[in-house]
């Protein structure tokens, strides 16, 4: 027996309790409900919880914290599965399963009027409206809407349309009337007796009854062509191509099959997967997944009872046939739980045990993800300790010049986040106040232009800085961020090239890495990237000078008109080897002649 403080109070409220169906209750000290459960006999259940040391830790601690005892008496076992639910989603308990599932689900509203509208909406108002659903399957909703507004011309504006305002011309034709969307009940293009039979044809599309549908549009059909109208016969003709095509998709088993649900679970150490089908006439009109949240010793069967509770309440099923995959207790007065064991049955309970398998997969790879990410913390962390920083390096920058003889001097700035590059902040930068190969004087200036801009736009500032180069580079950086009154609040170091020393303000001695330490691979990639984004930069403006100073020298020819000659022929070469009428065809006689007098 387990041990707890108020066993002699416990005890007492036990023996009071009835051996009837319902729910009870458990309290810890504070007077919060730490746990709600059903029982079919009140007294014996509650009993059976410190009778004995249960083989859940988790259940024996919640019993060791159990300080009040409350139930509620109810008519039924079935009234005892709705009233636990509701507890359980009203308090959500400590050690409940914690269902994972708060949607609200889509319905397809018929709404209670003259000339009746057709939407979509997940609010059920009490008017005399019908409604059909709810739809698990956003998807679903919107393929039937698109079929209905295919097969049927109704309107969608919300007048309220009277016989007496549609006599008097009180309203006036849309633009969906002259679109086709519409046949304008608002000015008497169709009467109501008419738009209430395509009414009735959308209410048996919404029930699942598609054959009696497609039965009345073929009798119509033949009745058109009988008196030679095939415009309309042919239009009708579209209509039962598109319920085929609607139908074939969502049959999969004997039309027979009418208002079914199905079930099935998978389980590991943490949770509870349920997957629901809705079958009418054969065809699946609903599908939705639920996961479950173990808290202690649940059964599978108390956790697939619970899930069936939950989604029939929550989409209102009224179905008398229940198939699932193993059997259960089920309270349901009026509703038959089968374990098909073969035929179309059987193939739907695996169709719903496939869908539940690769719902968990999904999960699963979810978390592969975060556990990716929990990763990048680590080495967060690592690189922290490693270079002696303040906090996680989540926000790097590195720099590197390029120069070829002082030519051309740029300089590049790449940013990583969670130790990945993000591109998005990649920037270039063209030397300005720096004539001739410094590389020093270059390195102060992009520092000093960088974080100034980022501080008059009010920007987020990196963790780090990684300068590419070693202790000279390293105090040109650290004289930029003096001036911007940053020196001490960025941590700054220096990689140089030979040994993959790296540098830190203030300290003579370098400090080297393990190789394969995750630390030096990251601060390697960077300067890698920062090198190669450099270096592409340099090339492409090399490019662009040498063909500027090419066709530049020549008289008459502007930087536009060296622009569109470049556009044209790609490169400076193609110029020389075009022929006048080639170059007059893009820059007119006057200049053509002076390009190709310069070349020839």
């Amino acid at each position: 027996m387990i041990k707890n403080k108020n066993i002699d109070h416990l005890k007492s409220l036990i023996s009071a309790l009835p051996e009837e169906p319902g729910v009870y209750q458990f309290f810890d000290e504070n007077s919060t409900i730490i746990y709600v459960g059903k029982a079919k006999r009140l007294k014996r259940r509650v009993a059976s919880y410190f009778n004995k040391v249960h083989d859940n830790a988790k259940t024996n601690i919640m019993v060791r914290k159990i300080s009040e005892i409350r139930h509620i008496v109810v008519n039924s076992e079935e009234d005892a599965l709705l009233l636990e639910n509701n507890l359980i989603k009203k308090h959500q308990p400590r050690y409940n399963v914690l269902l994972k599932d708060d949607k609200s689900f889509p319905w397809i509203c018929i709404k209670k009027e003259n000339f009746p509208r057709v939407f979509v909406t997940r609010n059920l108002v009490k008017d005399g409206s019908e409604y059909f659903g709810p739809y698990t399957s956003v998807k679903m909703v919107r393929t039937l809407m698109d079929m209905i507004r295919s097969l049927y011309k109704l309107r969608t504006c919300n007048l309220s349309l009277n016989s007496e305002g549609i006599l008097n011309g009180k309203f006036k034709l849309c633009l969906e009337y002259h679109i086709g969307n519409c046949k304008a009940p608002c000015e008497g293009k169709i009467n109501q007796e008419e738009y209430n039979e395509t009414i009735q044809a959308i209410r048996n599309i919404l029930k699942g009854n598609i054959r009696m549908v497609t039965s009345h549009l073929k009798e119509k059909m033949t009745d058109l062509v009988v008196e030679y109208r095939f415009e309309e016969a042919h239009s009708i003709k579209e209509k039962l191509e598109l319920l085929d095509k609607y139908q074939s998709k969502s049959t999969i088993v004997n039309p027979s099959i009418n208002n079914v649900d199905v079930y099935s679970i998978l389980e590991d150490e943490e949770s509870a997967y349920v997957n629901f089908l809705k079958v009418v006439n054969g065809a699946i009109i609903q599908a939705h997944t639920i996961e479950l949240k173990k808290k202690i010793e649940e059964s599978k069967e108390d956790l697939l009872l619970m899930a069936i509770t939950e989604i029939r309440q929550k989409i209102y099923s009224t179905a008398k046939e229940i198939l699932v995959p193993f059997e259960i207790d089920l309270p349901y007065t009026g509703v038959k739980c089968l374990i098909p064991q073969r035929g179309d049955k059987r193939k739907l309970l695996d169709l719903s045990l496939r869908n539940v398998k690769y719902y968990r997969l999904e999960k699963l790879k979810q978390g592969e993800k975060s556990r990716k990410q929990s990763n990048s913390d680590r080495i967060m962390e690592r690189m922290k300790t490693d270079l002696r920083l303040k906090d996680q390096p989540i926000h790097i920058e590195c720099f590197d010049n390029s120069n070829i003889q002082g030519t051309n001097p740029v300089a590049s700035c790449v940013v990583f986040r969670n130790g990945r590059p993000y591109k998005k902040d990649y920037r270039h930068f063209n030397i300005k106040t720096v004539v001739g190969a410094n590389d020093f004087a270059s390195m102060e200036e992009i520092i000093y232009r960088r974080y100034k801009r980022l501080l008059d736009e009010n920007q987020t500032l990196p963790q780090l800085i990684v300068i590419d180069g070693g202790k000279g580079q390293l105090g040109a950086a650290l004289n930029s961020l003096g001036k911007l009154d940053l020196r001490g609040k960025i941590s700054v170091i220096g990689i140089a090239k030979k040994l993959e020393e790296i540098y830190f303000p203030g300290d003579p001695y370098p400090l080297y890495l393990d190789k394969n330490s995750e630390t030096l691979k990251i601060i390697q990639y960077l300067r890698n990237e920062s090198h190669r984004f450099a270096i592409t930069f340099h090339r492409q403006k090399r490019s662009k000078a040498f063909i500027g100073s090419e066709l530049d020298k020549i008289d008459g020819i502007g930087p536009k008109t060296v622009q569109k000659l470049i556009q044209r022929f790609k490169s400076v070469d193609n110029v020389k080897k075009a022929t006048l009428n080639e170059i007059s065809e893009e820059i007119g006689s006057s200049k053509a002649l002076s390009v190709w007098k310069y070349f020839n």
